[in-house]
């Protein structure tokens, strides 16, 4: 299966998973020694797999403005994750990894700004309700 809701929803899962492991691997760790060790694992994982792929062949026609932008996603992830890590520290996973998907909401506003994309009633009202459901489950009862 190839389509994008595949992938969405696995790109989902793992980010569940990430959560919940990763609030207990940063018990008792600096939150920045715990992205590092992440990130290497990360780092090696992916060339291993763009290793056994052979997608390597296309680093050389990458265009400037394309290492630009990866560069600069790349230092927005990690700055996510160290942003990220630090709120697991301090917090409950159950209310960090809500807020944290807060980044549809971000998401969907910036696609329209700087990417020109037109929004429907149906992104409108799912973003919202995202925005709802993240502020109810952060908000503790008196």
């Amino acid at each position: 299966m190839t389509n994008w809701m595949f992938w969405a929803l696995g790109s989902a899962v793992f980010a569940a998973l990430t959560a919940i492991l990763a609030k207990v691997g940063v018990t008792g760790v600096d939150p920045n020694l715990a992205t590092a060790i992440r990130t290497g694992v990360i780092l090696i994982f992916v060339c291993v797999l763009v290793a056994s792929t052979g997608a390597a062949r296309g680093v050389a026609q990458l265009a400037p403005r394309t290492w630009t932008f990866l560069a600069l996603s790349g230092l927005a992830t990690g700055l996510s994750w160290l942003c990220y890590f630090r709120a697991l520290q301090l917090g409950e996973a159950s209310q960090v990894a809500p807020v944290d998907k807060l980044s549809v909401v971000f998401a969907i506003a910036l696609a329209a700004l700087f990417l020109g994309e037109r929004l429907s009633w149906h992104q409108w009202v799912g973003g919202g309700l995202i925005l709802a459901g993240a502020v109810i489950i952060v908000l503790k009862p008196v």
